[in-house]
């Protein structure tokens, strides 16, 4: 029969522990005790040179550190110790030259939304050791391409429909595990090896409750499979060169969660982490640290233990009671974290506003989608949202709009010039790979142009209006080609009205971007409202009045669900050796 966690022995509260801490913090410095959260990392660690700890904290992306520059320690009889491996470039990554250690470790959780490349480097930043990214699903990622970003210097996991599922960069790749939803063996491992020379781990997600996770026979439905858990770790534990792990809750009785985690510990894992819930359970339900203590006593796999941000982690020192309650290896901080990344700072929480403020760098740095930004920093908010800056995010629809309501609009504005100017100079430096549309031979009007979603109606937009002209001149509909570069991966389209075609020659982040742009040229040239704000746009607003009066035996015409999408041809990328229809324009 499962226990709760919160009886006579149980850990106390965050703040009853505290207090314990500061009556007993004098004590502590009169033995001479360290006062470190794990004192065998600091131990370790003091055994490494100071440039093998600059190589360490870059991400070990500096050079292999030397075997004899490692000190290994024990723990309970386990050892952990550093295996060097031949470090070699792949593709613009080079593969981790460190196996990857379990032992004291505080670890940012995987988390749907959150965990995305910005929140990871925020968390190293603050001192997380290891850090995961969100449940990545194995179907989606094989659709992916693998793409090395030379502008952002990142490697993306790009879908089909260019999306980045997937971002990474080699700060975090010794120290980054790549967690998966899965629920097929086979499928699992061409993840692993998709993603192998650009993580430091695999880790396959057994614990999520959550519907999207959990219909698909993922997540937590494992856990009601044995069978399929052990095929699928044994397989990823054969076939990838990544040490592999896995995250689970508890099930209902501790005899079956006992049974189940010495069974996944055969398939040779590497590690196990223990959200102590069971599958119904939610975060306000009291996390189970006697469970994980089980399991932590009868494993020799390092157990990390998870679930503790509701009742027990609130400051870094808490993180070290919650592992203590539960005799684990490690600390894995969802939650928390997730309020303030600054959790595993050993110094203290920082003010929120400085770490939303570093947030956002990293967010624009590496071209972070704005709607994941914007997510992210509600959640570190939380009951700010009605303050005036929380309505300022809260309305705010572009990355630029996020940083002014930071006060950081130079820094967007900076820093993209530099994105700019780093594009720039990588096109120059190979144009035959670019393909740049040919030298205006054939008449096609050009213009220097960008659609700025700020200075236009939600309601009106240049390609309504475009559209919306040529039916009343009884031209065709507007068609629009669009051509992806591969170097930068932005965006150029050409429309075609009454046999003319125009363009936009700045390139823009998306197909749709790119379009309007073209819609503008078109509009400006012949001098037509293009639906910016405070614009008259006569057209628009007097079809629907006329509506009524038309002639009942013209011919109907259908309207689109989006102006202009029945006119578009799909995109080519360039270089993909099909024919690029911006050739000889």
């Amino acid at each position: 029969m499962r226990t709760t966690g919160r009886g006579l022995s149980a850990p106390r509260t965050a703040r009853s522990r505290r207090g314990a801490r500061s009556n007993q913090a004098s004590d502590s410095n009169r033995n001479g005790r360290p006062q470190a959260i794990i004192p065998l990392v600091q131990e370790r660690r003091t055994a490494v040179t100071s440039r093998a700890r600059q190589g360490l904290a870059d991400g070990g992306w500096r050079g292999s550190v030397r075997l004899t520059e490692l000190a290994n320690h024990e723990e309970g009889g386990r050892i952990c110790r550093g295996q060097q491996r031949r470090g070699y470039s792949r593709g613009g990554m080079m593969v981790n030259s460190l196996s990857l250690c379990y032992h004291n470790k505080l670890i940012l959780a995987p988390m749907v939304r959150v965990g995305t490349l910005p929140m990871r480097l925020l968390a190293l930043d603050y001192g997380a050791d290891i850090v995961y990214c969100e449940e990545l699903i194995d179907l989606k990622m094989l659709q992916c391409k693998r793409v090395v970003n030379d502008v952002l210097s990142t490697v993306d996991f790009v879908a089909p429909d260019d999306r980045v599922v997937f971002r990474t960069c080699e700060r975090e790749q010794s120290r980054v595990i790549f967690q998966m939803g899965t629920s097929d063996a086979e499928r699992a491992l061409a993840v692993a090896r998709l993603v192998e020379n650009d993580v430091a781990g695999i880790d396959v997600n057994m614990g999520c409750p959550k519907e999207y996770s959990t219909k698909g026979g993922m997540g937590a439905a494992l856990l009601s499979d044995p069978d399929k858990i052990e095929k699928i770790l044994s397989t990823l534990v054969k076939g990838t060169r990544r040490p592999v792990t896995c995250k689970i809750r508890i099930l209902p009785s501790l005899e079956d969660t006992l049974s189940l985690v010495k069974r996944i510990e055969r398939t040779g894992i590497a590690a196990i982490a223990v959200h102590g819930r069971t599958r119904e359970e939610r975060p306000q339900h009291p996390v189970s640290c006697e469970a994980i203590k089980a399991i932590a006593e009868i494993l020799s796999v390092p157990v990390i233990a998870n679930g503790g941000s509701h009742d027990h982690i609130q400051e870094y020192l808490d993180i070290q009671d919650f592992r203590q309650a539960t005799a684990a290896s490690s600390v894995m901080v969802a939650r928390a974290a997730m309020w303030n990344p600054s959790i595993f700072l050993k110094e203290g929480l920082r003010p929120l506003q400085e770490v939303m403020q570093k947030y956002i760098r990293y967010a624009v740095q590496y071209d972070n989608h704005y709607t994941n930004t914007k997510y992210c920093l509600c959640q570190m908010l939380r009951e700010q949202l009605e303050s005036p800056q929380g309505k300022l995010l809260h309305a705010a629809q572009s990355s630029r709009e996020i940083c002014e309501a930071f006060g950081l609009g130079a820094f967007y504005e900076e820093t993209t010039r530099e994105l700019d100017a780093r594009r720039a100079e990588l096109l120059a430096k190979t144009p035959e790979e670019v393909e740049e549309p040919a030298e205006d031979t054939s008449g096609v009007i050009k213009m220097a142009v960008k659609f700025d979603r700020r200075a236009y109606s939600p309601q009106i937009t240049p390609k309504m209006c475009l559209l919306e002209w040529c039916r009343r001149e009884k031209l065709a509909q507007p068609v629009y080609e669009t051509v992806q570069r591969p170097l930068d991966r932005l965006f150029c389209s050409v429309v075609t009205v009454a046999e003319q075609k125009y363009q936009s020659t700045l390139w823009d982040k998306s197909k749709k971007l790119a379009e309007q742009a073209a819609a503008i040229v078109c509009l400006r040239s012949q001098g037509l409202p293009e639906g910016r704000l405070g614009e008259e746009s006569p057209s628009l607003n007097k079809r629907k009045r006329e509506a009524p009066d038309q002639d009942p035996g013209a011919p109907s015409v259908q309207e689109p669900a989006v102006p202009g999408e029945l006119c578009k041809k799909p995109f080519v990328a360039l270089g993909s050796g099909k024919e690029n229809p911006l050739e000889g324009l």
